[in-house]
């Protein structure tokens, strides 16, 4: 089985940053098919364009962009690439960086699909700050990624410690989030009281649920302003009232407007 060595990923790397033991790469998929492997070193994969289809050894992930993977080191796994452009941004880290920060890099194994829109938003700013690459750029990066451990390391070893109707309701949001949802009809839904739900809450996601559906509403437009759409129609279809909300609510949340995103993915 091939190991893959520091900043070394299959296809064409247009971009490689690095730095205090992280690895920052910006790689167009080349191959069709990558048989199983491993990178000597546990890693992000963020999918900006395009699509994939990942298996490991315990589940197999269809992957559109807006996608976040996490792999732990040497965690074996192979890919499946359709014939369109696809474009992935990884973060690379070392053992020396766990090091550093005091993070046992065995408090999280294997390989995992995060859905999380807090999770996705992180990596999302990690992205634009690679691309600006101010003279911030370093300590923000570490910043970020540390909260990423942060909130993962803390979900892993609480997974099984969840009340069922955690993941039942993350799941009705994440299949629902751009229709008008009800606090009265999700409590229902899930069989819970509606105080209980707004109480609970935030202690399983970390914010409160309006937070986390305006989250979801921007990790999907995140996925389709590069596409052909305008503005307006994305708003649209990730569920804002109209385009000055959706313009608002991103800034808010990503620091910079849909449309300097946009440039950054030109990049």
């Amino acid at each position: 089985m091939k190991s893959l060595y520091n900043g070394e990923f299959f296809g064409r790397t247009n971009e490689t940053v690095r730095f205090d033991g992280l690895t920052i790469t910006d790689t167009e998929y080349t191959h069709p098919y990558v048989d199983w492997h491993y990178h000597e070193n546990a890693y992000f994969t963020f999918l900006l364009q395009g699509n994939m289809t990942e298996g490991n050894k315990k589940e197999t992930y269809d992957c559109q962009a807006g996608a976040l993977l996490y792999h732990h080191w040497e965690d074996a796994h192979y890919n499946i690439k359709p014939d369109i452009f696809t474009r992935g941004f990884h973060l690379e880290v070392t053992e020396n960086w766990f090091e550093k920060f005091q993070i046992s890099k065995d408090s999280i194994e294997g390989s995992f699909n995060l859905k999380n829109p807090a999770l996705k938003l992180l990596m999302y700013k990690i992205f634009k700050e690679a691309k600006l690459n101010d003279i911030s750029f370093e300590l923000s990066v570490h910043e970020l990624l540390l909260n990423i451990f942060s909130e993962l390391s803390g979900k892993v070893q609480n997974s099984d410690k969840k009340p069922g109707w955690v993941k039942k309701i993350d799941e009705i949001l994440h299949e629902h989030f751009t229709e008008k949802l009800s606090l009265a009809d999700l409590s229902k839904t899930i069989d819970i009281h509606p105080v209980h739900l707004s109480r609970d809450f935030q202690k399983h996601f970390q914010c409160n649920l309006g937070d986390y559906i305006r989250k979801l509403k921007i990790n999907k437009s995140l996925t389709l302003i590069n596409s052909h759409r305008s503005l307006a129609e994305v708003a649209l279809e990730c569920g804002f009232a109209d385009q000055s909300h959706f313009i608002r609510s991103f800034r808010e949340n990503m620091g910079i407007t849909p449309l300097q995103y946009k440039n950054l993915l030109k990049k």
